[in-house]
C-alpha cells in the first residue's frame, strides 16, 4: 500500500512574485520622482561667483514687474516688514534669502535689506553662478 500523498511540495523558489514587487517599486519611484518640483519662482538672477544654499531661510523674491514674494506667496510691498516679522518671529537665526531678478531697481533690494538690518536678520543675496 502506497501511503505517500498525491501532492508533492516543490522545494524550488519562485522568483516571479519577487519580480512583480520590483517592477511595482520601480514604477512607484518613477512616478514620485517626476512629481518632485522645486518651490522656486522662475526668475533670472544676476551672475556672480559663489552659491546660495540655506534651506532654513525665508526667501524674499522681487521680479522684474516689481512684485514681491515671500516664500512663493505674493506679498504687499507696504506691509512687507510686518509679514516678515510674523514669519520670522521666534526663529533662532532668522535669515532672509534675497532673490532680486536682473533689472530690478536697487532701491527695492535695499528696502528689503533695510528691513533686515532694522530687525537684525541675516541677509543672503541669491545669485546665479558664472
Amino acid at each position: 500500500m502506497d501511503i505517500r500523498g498525491r501532492n508533492k511540495i516543490s522545494s524550488e523558489f519562485s522568483v516571479s512574485s519577487m519580480t512583480d514587487i520590483v517592477f511595482l517599486l520601480l514604477i512607484f519611484f518613477m512616478i514620485t520622482s517626476t512629481l518632485v518640483t522645486t518651490s522656486a519662482l522662475d526668475i533670472l538672477l544676476p551672475k556672480a561667483s559663489g552659491k546660495t544654499e540655506n534651506k532654513k531661510a525665508t526667501s524674499v523674491t522681487i521680479t522684474k514687474d516689481l512684485v514681491f514674494y515671500i516664500d512663493n506667496k505674493i506679498a504687499n510691498e507696504e506691509i512687507l516688514e510686518q509679514d516678515l516679522l510674523a514669519i520670522l518671529a521666534g526663529k533662532e537665526e532668522p535669515t532672509i534669502v534675497l532673490r532680486a531678478e536682473e533689472g530690478v531697481p536697487i532701491e527695492k533690494a535695499v528696502k528689503v535689506m533695510d528691513i533686515a538690518n532694522r530687525n537684525r536678520y541675516k541677509v543672503i543675496l541669491a545669485v546665479r553662478p558664472k
